[in-house]
């Protein structure tokens, strides 16, 4: 018996060490036998037939491999052509340009069926065979291609000339109406219709059935830079014909208001252009959020928004994904500084920009771009405290209210001392620093009293006049794990010196409790807080009920301390009034029913609630709000178990 690497013959030979020689062996593939197994042989089978592709063929223009057809009016259908002719590669470099996945500068160019790339250029191939300026060893072979295909398409033009005609198509033939490079018109973002440019198509299976999948590619910001985003738009398997339009997805060229359709788009596309960076705004309409899977779910949102893309990527727990950035061949215009700042002046009214402005460099979009922008923005709803995304048509410019500051109840002189303090804030305009540059730069401001007396109120009324985002933050927004609290805290410091935002910590006590020998976790916190908040540079409002319980090292950085006393008669009468005021007018209202009104001790939350209620009631009678209806909820309330009788 031979032994492991030892050939034992007649006349024995010494074999080489294992994989030693410079040479390599062929091993050839048996025939399979009645098992349908083969093995691998030394020689070559016998009967074996010669390669059909060789020099002999390789002279020709172009190669048909032919198979039995399906058809049955035909007995060979092509399978694939192979192009060898330098000018008929030359020629379809030109007719089938960016059509993806064809080089035609390739050796070996190869096209299977059904042929799509000629399908969906044969009108560029029809006019590029009458052309009078190609030379006549061109024109030859060109005339040779389209012979060759017109005789095997011929019955798949006239299909798709027929569907085009008739406006409809089939399943099995709908990858004809889908040429690559053309602009699709789909509503698959949660029924906001938008243009996307189409890369290509294919058949799939799913979970969910059969369908035919479009790549396509929209025009995207990702907080950096404009790009391509790739999407997929899924065609659902139908049966029998249906109507182009009623697809999910169609070319853009079969709407029959194609050019109003186009020029709304581009509009938005304008608009998605101007959001970039970060803005303010305020929205009312559906936006998307994501469930528990990752996928994507509507979501009724109202109030004021940051649009802001780049904070989405850095502090969102979404992924962005990557944008193929924008080549000179798109035709974008060179880069131009453009300024990086949150949009939160009126252009009509100019008034305070928090921060400062940078550049950055910005591509500026064409019309082909804009035509293909992508539906929604990414940002963050104030009121939610959650990152969305936000379609442009709910979105509009906020209408600030100008009246805010000067509605609030308080005496003059502590108005004017906060408002002076806010304008030179947001201007950048006081020159005082601390010992160690950029610490203690900000400016806070401690409001107390008890509940309903305007301190929340007064936060809300200075961003208001200064026409900046108010951020409201709270325990349930950071935890009380310590770790947690430091790095959510950071970046919710970090969020809001970016937006150039009023930062208000409501009922602020619950962190800033002074330290015990006894609650360490606690201890943990304040310590974060006083440190964090160290190097905060913007404006930052305290509200608390229990002033006198805050840690004495946070009290030695606050710069102003306003005390809310309880609301006196005159102060409440006001309430009474802003509130009439901005629930129609005071007709109707006798001065003798303020005055009785103002004798109820009531807070300022108390009375905004009692006046909701009496306009729910005067709604339901088709009624002006008149003091009949306040008086009937003031005396339902002083039914209630626990109201003190004063009410």
């Amino acid at each position: 018996m031979p032994t492991s690497g030892v050939n034992t013959t007649n006349d024995t030979k010494e074999l080489a060490p294992e994989g030693s020689l410079v040479s390599f062996k062929s091993l050839y593939q048996s025939p399979r036998d009645s098992n349908s197994k083969w093995t691998w042989l030394d020689k070559e089978p016998q009967d074996v037939a010669d390669a059909a592709e060789n020099e002999e063929t390789a002279q020709h223009a172009l190669i048909t491999r032919l198979q039995n057809a399906n058809d049955s009016r035909k007995k060979y259908e092509i399978h694939s052509i192979i192009i060898q002719s330098p000018w008929l590669k030359d020629a379809l470099t030109e007719i089938l340009h960016a059509y993806p996945g064809v080089h035609c500068g390739l050796k070996r160019l190869e096209f299977e069926a059904p042929f799509s790339p000629f399908v969906h250029r044969w009108q560029q191939l029809l006019e590029y065979r009458l052309r009078k300026d190609l030379n006549a060893t061109t024109a030859k072979h060109i005339e040779l291609l389209y012979n060759v295909l017109r005789a095997e398409l011929k019955d798949v033009i006239k299909t798709m000339e027929d569907y085009v005609d008739h406006g409809i198509v089939t399943f099995d033939h709908i990858w004809i109406i889908y040429h690559p490079g053309t602009i699709i018109y789909s509503d698959s973002h949660n029924g906001s219709p938008g243009a996307y440019r189409l890369k290509s198509g294919a058949y799939i299976k799913t979970q969910c059935g059969k369908a035919y999948q479009l790549s396509v590619e929209s025009i995207d910001w990702n907080g950096t830079s404009f790009g391509h985003s790739l999407e997929v738009i899924q065609v659902w398997e139908f049966h029998g014909t249906t109507t182009i339009m009623g697809l999910s997805a169609f070319p853009l060229s079969f709407h029959p208001h194609q050019d109003k359709v186009k020029e709304i788009l581009i509009n938005r596309g304008k608009k998605f252009e101007e959001l970039a960076g970060s803005h303010y705004k305020t929205y009312d309409g559906f936006a998307v959020t994501w469930d528990k899977e990752g996928k994507e779910v509507p979501y009724m949102c109202n109030g004021r928004i940051i649009v802001d893309s780049d904070s989405f990527r850095r502090f969102s727990p979404r992924h962005v994904k990557y944008l193929e950035p924008l080549a000179a061949k798109d035709g974008a215009s060179e880069p131009e500084c453009a300024p990086k700042k949150l949009n939160i002046e009126d252009p009509t009214n100019m008034k305070y920009v928090f921060g400062k402005q940078t550049k950055e460099k910005r591509i500026r979009l064409t019309k082909e771009h804009h035509l293909i922008c992508l539906p929604r923005v990414r940002g963050y709803s104030l009121k939610k405290k959650e990152w969305l995304l936000f379609y442009l048509d709910p979105m509009q410019d906020i209408k600030f209210n100008e009246n805010a500051f000067g509605s609030l109840v308080l005496p003059e002189d502590q108005k004017e001392l906060i408002l002076s303090f806010a304008e030179s804030q947001a201007m950048n305009e006081t020159s005082f620093d601390d010992i160690i540059s950029g610490k203690g730069r900000g400016h806070i401001t401690l409001l107390s009293g008890p509940p309903g007396v305007g301190k929340t109120l007064t936060a809300e009324s200075v961003a208001e006049h200064m026409r900046a985002p108010l951020f409201m933050m709270s325990a349930g927004d950071l935890g009380i794990n310590p770790a947690q609290v430091e790095t959510k805290l950071t970046n919710i410091l970090e969020m809001i010196s970016k937006w150039n935002a009023v930062l208000l910590l409501d009922e602020c006590d619950v962190f800033l409790e002074a330290r015990s020998t006894h609650d360490l976790e606690r201890n943990k916190l304040v310590s974060i807080f006083l440190r964090v908040l160290e190097y905060y540079e913007g404006l930052l409002f305290l509200t608390t009920n229990r002033v006198d319980n805050i840690d004495a090292a946070f009290q030695s950085r606050i710069h102003i301390s306003l005390a809310y006393p309880h609301l006196t008669t005159e102060s409440r009468r006001s309430i009474w009034v802003n509130f009439l005021k901005g629930l129609g007018g005071l007709e109707g209202w006798e001065a003798g029913d303020l005055d009785e009104l103002a004798t109820v001790e009531l807070n300022g939350r108390q009375i905004k609630n009692v006046l909701k209620s009496a306009s729910l009631l005067a709604a339901r009678k088709k009624e002006r709000l008149a003091s009949k209806y306040v008086d009937m909820v003031l005396a339902i309330e002083r039914r209630r178990p626990g109201v003190a009788a004063g009410f």
